[in-house]
């Protein structure tokens, strides 16, 4: 079969040789053929027939009916699930072999005959005019700190029409997640865009079948940088494709510096924000010119940040505890009975009472979760000891793995006794120190000495600095031996 390019060079000789016969022979065809392809002036392509018949017969043509009604009420049906479905109903008439056939059959009747498919329209995007905003999990990059894992999210703000970026750190799509983030890209950026757009956060964004499109303190938010908010709609995600598209991007330049930094491990979270800005930092510059073209129609920034901490008027309960946003904090004995305010940031959770901050303490993540400090409640725990054994939060009430150590010591030595005399340790920490008090309980049980409130109180008062803990020295393995032992075998 002679094929478009031997016409090709065919012509070309017929106008170097000096005559039809050379010219066929150097194009690898017969003199016939070439004086026909010179005559017709047509290319083999352009001259062959369409080929529009079978060349065996269809195997599936007895069930097509079947298998284009299953299609036609249920288009999401995979070719592969068809096919076995056939192979159940008809048995040893379609062999494995055949399945391609049926999948060429069934993507020809979508293109041909199914229903439409979805669309995507590329859009112009305009300096200034749009930023999008989203949460990114980083749990699958595997980044610790001080060797423990480092579970939690960024929160990443990207300008549409140049990608400008910028992320920060968080642990929850909570709405101070998102203000804090969202802001904190607006102060970097140094201006304000007209639009902002989100997906459908909670956070943000109401239930479909609530009159009012916005929360209240997403609303005033978006009032306060006079920008116009934006939502995708539910269940499509390329809506707000921009950022999705980034933080894809983002993630894979994370990992390749984290593969070019050797380490996945940062000594602290600073040091791990740090690296973080120096990606964003490298990545934007090379969206300069672009950015320049955004700066100049940015709206300015109001005078100042909003403060985007949640506050809520809770009364401190009879166990010295307070519910806030579903989860159990203690607070000092104090303030029971009292009306406190508290103020919750991204991470932190602030108690004020009388205009005066009380306490400040890290904000739990999720819910139905507790955190219970000691030195709240101790000084009435001494006073009650029996109340110890069954507390819904105990488990809260040993500081450290040596604490609890010594509980469970004093508990098998001294049975109801050693609750007391835990609880008098306990006090100790709460009243001098922590540290050293879990120092000397570390001397204690090193040692094997009887463990005791007034053990204890004696180390701490003598002051004299205690005995670091033992250094374990491991030798090297020699691998001669195990050489000698292979070489005997």
């Amino acid at each position: 079969m002679v094929t478009d390019g031997q016409v090709r060079l065919l012509m070309k000789r017929i106008q170097t040789e000096k005559s039809l016969a050379v010219a066929a022979a150097k194009a690898g065809m017969s003199e016939k053929t070439a004086r026909r392809y010179r005559n017709l002036g047509k290319l083999p392509g352009e001259v062959r027939p369409e080929h529009d018949w079978r060349t065996r017969p269809d195997p599936f043509e007895a069930v097509w009916a079947e298998v284009r009604g299953h299609l036609e009420r249920e288009p999401r049906l995979e070719a592969r699930t068809l096919f076995e479905a056939l192979q159940r109903q008809y048995p040893g008439q379609f062999p494995d072999g055949q399945l391609r056939t049926l999948q060429r059959r069934v993507k020809a009747w979508r293109a041909l005959e199914g229903p439409a498919r979805e669309v995507y329209f590329p859009q112009i995007h305009h300096p200034g005019q749009l930023g999008e905003s989203d949460f990114t999990h980083m749990a699958s990059l595997g980044v610790t700190l001080a060797g423990r894992p480092f579970e939690h999210l960024v929160y990443h703000f990207v300008l549409t029409y140049s990608n400008w970026e910028m992320g920060t750190i968080c642990f929850s799509e909570s709405f101070e997640s998102l203000s804090d983030g969202l802001q904190h890209a607006l102060w970097e950026l140094g201006g304000v865009p007209a639009e902002h757009r989100t997906d459908r956060l909670t956070a943000a964004v109401h239930k479909t079948e609530h009159p009012e499109e916005f929360t209240q303190r997403y609303e005033a938010l978006l009032r306060h940088y006079r920008m116009t908010g934006q939502k995708i709609q539910a269940g499509q995600a390329n809506e707000n494709g921009d950022v999705e598209q980034s933080h894809h991007r983002f993630k894979c330049a994370v990992e390749q510096a984290l593969l070019l930094r050797g380490s996945r491990d940062f000594a602290d979270r600073g040091a791990y924000v740090a690296f973080l800005n120096q990606l964003l930092a490298r990545r934007n510059a090379g969206r300069r010119a672009r950015f320049a073209e955004e700066q100049a129609v940015l709206r300015a920034l109001p005078s100042q940040r909003l403060d985007a901490g949640k506050r809520l008027l809770v009364r401190v309960g009879p166990s010295s505890t307070i519910r806030a946003q579903h989860n159990v904090y203690s607070v000092h004995s104090r303030l029971m009975g009292e009306q406190v305010e508290v103020r919750l940031g991204a991470e932190t959770l602030e108690v004020w009472y009388a205009q005066r901050r009380v306490d400040v303490m890290p904000r739990l993540r999720g819910e139905k979760k507790h955190r219970i400090e000691y030195r709240h409640i101790i000084d009435w725990l001494v006073k009650k000891p029996g109340a110890f054994e069954n507390y819904r939060y105990r488990e809260d009430l040993y500081p450290t793995s040596r604490f609890r150590v010594a509980a469970d010591a004093l508990r098998c030595d001294l049975g109801v006794r050693g609750k007391r005399e835990y609880l008098g340790i306990l006090q100790l920490a709460a009243q001098v120190s922590e540290a050293g008090v879990d120092d000397a309980l570390r001397h204690l049980i090193d040692r094997g000495e009887t463990i005791s409130v007034a053990a204890v109180s004696e180390i701490l008062s003598c002051g004299d600095p205690l005995p670091p803990p033992t250094a374990v020295t491991i030798a090297d393995v020699s691998l001669e031996s195990y050489d000698a032992l292979l070489g005997a075998v």
